[in-house]
């Protein structure tokens, strides 16, 4: 049974960074591809970020470039999601997920197989 457990949500002023934590269980996740998605309230749940478990490249949509950075630590089996110069249009739940390598864009959220619980994130003006 595969679980992620999504952590390192909070409030934050605007302009100010957080990072939040994926903790992967239940198997080994040496070709699947973890990504990182968001829900506003009202809203579709959009892709945010995502990278290979093993080496490659990593993704990002266009309103999180160049502030937020995806990044693993294979021994901790952990994915992070660095989020610098916050925006209040960065709030939302913030979700991990986790899926094979080779299933189309890794910005489609319905490729995904695995979701953790989600963690909120709020960013006061």
């Amino acid at each position: 049974q595969v679980q992620l457990v999504e952590s390192g949500g909070g409030l934050v002023q605007a302009g100010g960074s957080l990072r939040l934590s994926c903790a992967a269980s239940g198997r080994t996740f040496g070709s699947d591809v973890m990504g990182w998605f968001r829900q506003a309230p009202g809203k579709e749940r959009e892709f945010v970020a995502a990278m290979p478990w093993s080496a490659g490249s990593t993704y990002y949509a266009d309103s999180v470039k160049g502030r937020f950075t995806i990044a693993r630590d294979n021994a901790k089996n952990t994915v992070y999601l660095q989020m610098n110069s916050l925006k209040p249009e960065d709030t939302a739940v913030y979700y991990c997920a986790a899926r094979g390598s080779r299933l189309g864009p890794v910005y489609n959220f319905a490729s995904y197989n695995y979701w953790g619980q989600g963690t909120q994130v709020t960013v006061s003006s």
